[in-house]
């Protein structure tokens, strides 16, 4: 049976098993099962701390895995928190391992930052996105402040202003995506 879903790659920014950011891209998941082939990349702690000298054909499996995964993808979903008002660094980590690959580049990214301020942080990952020359939007960019009294353990957004904002930001990834295809 063919499929007309986009391939989505869902990065959480937390290393945490039970991240309000997990939870967030899971209801994600459920409210684009039918536009969305949603997959969770949930090894981003594995990823080896970034070296320059070994960013080359001899780059760690995991980081060719993450490389694919991404290429492989017709759009990129992040949800991180903000820590100590900047990106996490696992999350920076791995971005970093594709500055010279060029994976990001033209790559439709959504991004939500879903922590308890969020603005610095969403900040700082915005310009590295737009410095790898990643294709987002305003439209496609999202910061949910005080995200733990919105997004519940069960994977619901119950907040209902964030829930359209979410909807808003799904429908300009996904036009952004049909765009580039």
């Amino acid at each position: 049976m063919t499929t007309n879903k986009k391939k989505i790659l869902a990065i959480s920014g937390s290393t945490r098993k039970n991240s309000t950011n997990s939870y967030l891209i899971n209801a994600i998941a459920h409210l684009t099962a039918a536009q969305f082939d949603l997959e969770v990349f949930d090894r981003i702690a594995d990823i080896p701390h970034f070296n320059p000298d070994r960013d080359n054909e001899t780059a760690p499996e995991e980081v060719f895995d993450f490389r694919r995964q991404i290429r492989e993808a017709d759009g990129v979903l992040i949800c991180t928190p903000e820590y100590a008002m900047g990106v996490p660094g696992s999350l920076k980590n791995a971005i970093d391992w594709t500055v010279s690959s060029c994976e990001f580049s033209h790559k439709p990214v959504a991004l939500i930052t879903a922590s308890s301020l969020g603005q610095k942080g969403h900040a700082a990952l915005l310009e590295t996105l737009n410095v790898i020359e990643s294709k987002i939007t305003e439209d496609t960019q999202l910061v949910i402040s005080f995200v733990k009294t919105k997004v519940s353990n069960a994977s619901e957004i119950t907040d209902p202003k964030t829930l359209t904002e979410v909807k808003n930001l799904i429908n300009a990834f996904d036009k952004i995506i049909t765009n580039v295809q």
